[in-house]
């Protein structure tokens, strides 16, 4: 997921393209953030998903932008 979306910022800020981004699973990112978390020894939150969640899939979203160069469009 974060190696799909550097390749489209790539595209987007150095080739100066439009790219549309495909993320077929979300839940794959959660997941492996959940297992990453359980591995670091972090406490889990009250439904099980790790206690950066929110902030893990924000800074993803906020990636997800236009620019001057050109623009990222999402399909999560």
């Amino acid at each position: 997921c974060l190696t799909a979306l550097t390749m489209a910022e790539y595209f987007r800020d150095v080739n100066e393209q439009d790219v549309l981004l495909f993320i077929d699973n979300i839940f794959r990112f959660v997941q492996a953030g959940s297992e990453v978390s359980a591995l670091l020894g972090r406490i889990p939150s009250a439904v099980g998903y790790q206690p950066t969640m929110s902030i893990e899939l924000g800074s993803l979203q906020e990636r997800i932008t236009s620019t001057k160069e050109g623009s990222i469009t999402s399909i999560l």
